[in-house]
């Protein structure tokens, strides 16, 4: 039996408890304890006790999300803007806080999962039916988890295993001829639990560009198909200690426009693996090894030839989570090794991170404090340190105001580097300074925060040409990202609603225009009544205009969609689901020339045992 008695022992307790209750509760159920996350430290806080900029999407809110794909969840929360190249299976990207897209970190469980040669991470190729909660942490992160968070960290947890049987089940249908369905069990048979779950989904989509005289154009539709699966299984020798292995697999074939006649389409392969073993050594030390390989496999295949680009990370790290008398302590010991290989010949193809990190701690009284210090010793670019601290006060019952300094960096990708022709070897990693302050309110059903921020962001690197048209990129920018985030949430009786308003000015320092494809306003709001076995609500996405170029001269509209949701338990175990997307039927882009999905319907049954 597993006793909750010290600070860490009911962290572990929640975490566990966590990842039982997604599988295991049914819809109309009331989870009993609160909402955890891992992010925002590496080890389990309530969300109540958070000095971070943290948004949690529970498993419910997934499940109702639709056929868009998970960058059309993220848009719909605080403080993310998306860019796509067409419909849900083409390339998106998440511009976090302002800041660029391959400035926003992508971990499942844990893992990184992206490319060392684009910088990027492939969201359209991770299908929403294999992920049980996402974590969203808005500022720099690097002294957390190391490169690349200079804008924040998404964090994708996939499904995990219960104490008791659960299986789950879904199909539906809807507007491109649109078909997606997914199953799953999950389980315990004595001190072994086990968890699956495959997917698939296809669609014929839409033609990508609007723009006959796009230099891409092809008057066609690009669909999209992609078939994925996941797993778990541990072993629980003893109480509180276990060993584990999970893994997630996700093959998208998606077409695109390339300016010819040919069926120009990129197969997408991401792959996760890792074996972890977590251990209570002591009654005020836990341990966890993990070992794991990441893959993101771009294959590109058009008319002008193929264009294939991989990278495989493997991550080999031990954390130990200590119980002070004053405090926590939780420090790390990581090696992350990078190798690419694709059709560009890249003088060097690897490089390895040796990094080291701490954490402190401390809640006392009506105060609350983290600090943490990481050094990450590269191959290629060398050692960089960073560092992150925040106080926060309880001024009165539920109401808290904080003040946090974090810094981060980005190295340059191998692109950057060493892409024949168009490289530049002497590139300097980009890096970040933010300092914001919060005030936040949650108590009852009601919950309110406001946070603003202030990031510079030094070294930018930007892709030139000189007038001899060699080019290059180089590190000739600097960027200012600031703003304010607004939310609300309240509760009522079967009513709820939850808002964000996300006021920012992400500009160029040397030129004061504003960052291409990002919106000086942008809000997302949602209303639903919950009245047991019907479930109905409306979404909205709003943003201000925005500019698809640096040199802010073609300019692309602001907009506004609304989308509606109903769901309908109409046996036990067995729901209804409908949903319409777009429902004001709204022309807009996020990319310039390229087109976006219309009004959508999707209709579906959903069985959970």
């Amino acid at each position: 039996m597993l006793l909750c008695r010290s600070p860490i022992q009911l962290r572990a307790c929640l975490a566990m408890l966590a990842a039982v209750l997604p599988c295991a509760t049914p819809l109309a159920q009331t989870p009993i304890l609160p909402p955890v996350a891992v992010t925002a430290s590496r080890s389990v806080q309530p969300l109540s006790d958070l000095l971070a900029d943290l948004t949690l999407i529970d498993a419910e809110s997934i499940a109702r999300a639709g056929e868009g794909g998970l960058a059309a969840l993220l848009q719909r929360q605080p403080g993310i803007e998306i860019v796509t190249t067409g419909g849900p299976g083409s390339t998106s990207g998440v511009f976090l806080r302002g800041a660029n897209t391959g400035h926003a970190l992508v971990l499942v469980d844990g893992m990184r999962v992206g490319s060392s040669t684009s910088g990027t991470s492939p969201l359209e190729a991770i299908p929403l039916d294999q992920i049980e909660r996402i974590e969203i942490l808005r500022g720099p992160a690097s002294s957390l988890y190391g490169a690349d968070a200079l804008g924040g960290v998404i964090q994708i947890f996939t499904r995990k295993p219960g104490d008791a049987f659960a299986a789950n089940a879904r199909a539906g249908y809807g507007t491109y001829r649109t078909d997606a369905v997914s199953a799953g069990v999950s389980g315990a048979s004595g001190a072994w639990r086990y968890a699956l779950q495959a997917g698939h989904r296809q669609s014929d989509g839409f033609n990508a560009i609007a723009n006959p005289a796009n230099f891409s154009f092809d008057p066609d539709r690009d669909g999209y198909r992609s078939d994925d699966a996941s797993g778990s299984a541990g072993f629980r020798f003893a109480p509180e200690q276990e060993i584990s292995a999970r893994f997630l697999r996700s093959r998208l074939n998606a077409q695109f426009d390339a300016g010819d006649a040919f069926d120009d389409r990129t197969i997408t392969t991401v792959e996760s693996y890792q074996i972890e073993s977590r251990n209570r050594v002591t009654p005020y030390w836990i341990s966890r090894v993990q070992a794991g390989r990441s893959s993101d496999d771009s294959d590109s295949r058009t008319g002008f030839g193929p264009s294939r680009f991989r990278t495989r990370q493997r991550l080999y790290a031990w954390q130990s989570d200590f119980e002070l008398p004053r405090g926590t302590l939780i420090a790390a010991l990581e090696r992350r090794e990078e190798r690419v290989d694709g059709d560009a010949a890249f003088p060097v193809t690897a490089r390895n991170t040796n990094a080291v990190v701490g954490i402190y701690q401390l809640r006392e009284g009506a105060h609350l404090a983290q600090a943490s210090v990481r050094n990450d010793d590269s191959s290629q670019f060398g050692s960089r340190t960073t560092g992150g601290v925040a106080y926060g006060y309880l001024l009165a019952a539920g109401l808290r105001a904080s003040v946090s300094y974090a810094t981060a960096f980005k190295p340059p990708t191998f692109n950057d580097l060493y892409f024949p022709g168009f490289s530049n070897p002497n590139l300097r990693p980009e890096t970040a300074r933010n300092a914001e302050i919060a005030l936040r309110y949650a108590r009852d059903e009601l919950n309110a925060g406001i946070v603003a921020y202030r990031n510079r962001v030094r070294d930018l690197i930007v892709f030139e040409c000189d007038a001899d048209f060699n080019c290059a990129p180089q590190n000739v920018a600097d960027a200012k990202l600031q703003g304010v985030t607004i939310e609300l949430g309240a509760r009522r009786g079967v009513l709820s609603a939850k808002a964000s308003l996300d006021l920012q000015s992400p500009r160029d320092e040397s030129t004061g225009h504003a960052l291409p494809r990002r919106a000086r306003r942008h809000a997302a709001a949602t209303l639903m009544h919950d009245a047991g076995s019907w479930r109905a609500g409306a979404e909205l996405v709003a943003s201000s205009a925005r500019f698809d170029d640096a040199a802010n001269t073609r300019r692309m509209g602001g907009y506004a969609l609304v989308n509606i949701f109903v769901e309908r338990a109409f046996a036990p175990r067995w729901t209804l689901l409908a949903r319409l997307d777009n429902a004001l039927d709204k022309r807009y882009e996020l990319a310039a020339d390229y087109n976006t999905a219309r009004a959508s319907a999707f209709v579906g049954v959903r069985y959970q045992y």
